[in-house]
């Protein structure tokens, strides 16, 4: 698929820099950013940094006139707001920016899994089996292995080894652990022990799957221990960061990729994602079942879309210069009325 070009306008990266975090996680939020700036600077775009520190943003973009910038969207969230990502699209919907990356109310959508679930139930979207609860007590589950998740958490949050269950008594247990520590409710799954997919798309009209990355578990005998959980995600001493393999692009028949790609694009569609974003898959028996959607998929570097894109044939920086020309195509419309 050819790479649409932005027009000649300029973008603002905004990015979120926590003053809570340490020193170490504030330069590399500083320089992972930098990095897709200058890669998109080398492929002829005008770049400012415009890093996001407290919760009045706002601010910051009262400088710049909407129909004159472009925003690239990289804010994870308002600091010091937990689970903030749609504020952060709200207010420049507000403002009249025009962003790349997906709308205020996916967004918040993708925190509400339940609410998810019933996005992809109604849609014709296999995903498995699920209840939310909200309290520890019987509550007629009779599915295992079973994982326990927090009902509005990303990027894995509590979800490790304990999180998957494989009888009532440690059931019940998990579940008041999520309710104590999280404070909201606890999302009971079906446990999909089988084959895991990361699914990188972009595009809005027609949508287009990258090549998807499979999580290989073959290391680990205990269920408890075949998932990616947080840790494999974010701590790289962690054995399962260590021992969890991967493969890109994921070994798949003909006939197994088309069929993951319907079931992400029906996904990615449902939920509402917009220019790129990132379904989580697993296969047993044959049935691609979505277990998450993230339209606000890292794009980091090394990140699953970064390097998807890679294997595709793009480079860094023509991947951040694709995302802006979907973009573009939006400003284009925003700013034709006033001209």
């Amino acid at each position: 698929m050819p790479v649409e070009n932005a027009p000649d306008i300029p973008v603002l990266l905004l990015y979120n820099i926590d003053p809570s975090w340490t020193v170490r996680e504030r330069e590399g939020a500083h320089r992972d950013t930098r990095r897709l700036g200058l890669a998109m600077r080398r492929q002829g775009h005008s770049v400012r940094f415009l890093p996001v520190s407290d919760s009045d943003f706002s601010k910051a973009l009262s400088r710049y006139d909407p129909p004159e910038v472009l925003v690239f969207n990289w804010c994870e969230g308002v600091p010091g707001i937990e689970r903030s990502e749609s504020m952060v699209a709200e207010t420049l919907e507000k403002l009249g920016f025009t962003y790349t990356g997906a709308t205020a109310d996916a967004l918040a959508l993708s925190y509400e899994k339940s609410q998810v679930k019933q996005v992809l139930q109604s849609h014709g979207v296999p995903t498995p089996r699920w209840q939310v609860v909200t309290s520890p007590r019987e509550n007629g589950w009779n599915c295992f292995p079973a994982i326990v998740k927090p009902a509005r958490e990303h990027c894995s949050r509590g979800v490790d080894s304990g999180a998957v269950v494989t009888g009532a008594a440690s059931l019940s247990k998990r579940v008041a652990h999520v309710l104590d520590v999280f404070q909201q409710p606890a999302l009971i799954e079906d446990f999909i022990d089988g084959r895991e997919f990361h699914v990188p798309l972009w595009g809005n009209n027609p949508v287009e799957m990258l090549p998807p990355a499979e999580m290989d578990f073959s290391a680990f005998d205990d269920i408890h221990n075949r998932l990616c959980g947080y840790d494999a995600k974010f701590e790289p001493a962690s054995e399962a960061y260590r021992k969890i393999k991967s493969y890109l692009p994921a070994r798949l028949t003909g006939r197994e990729l088309a069929e993951l790609e319907a079931t992400s694009r029906a996904a990615y569609e449902a939920i509402g994602c917009r220019d790129y974003g990132r379904i989580d898959i697993r296969l047993r028996d044959g049935v691609f079942y979505v277990l998450d959607v993230n339209p606000n998929a890292d794009i980091s570097a090394d990140a699953s879309l970064a390097m998807a894109a890679s294997k595709a044939g793009y480079c860094y920086g023509v991947m951040g210069s694709r995302i802006l020309g979907l973009a573009a195509q939006r400003h284009a419309q925003n700013v034709a009325p006033h001209q």
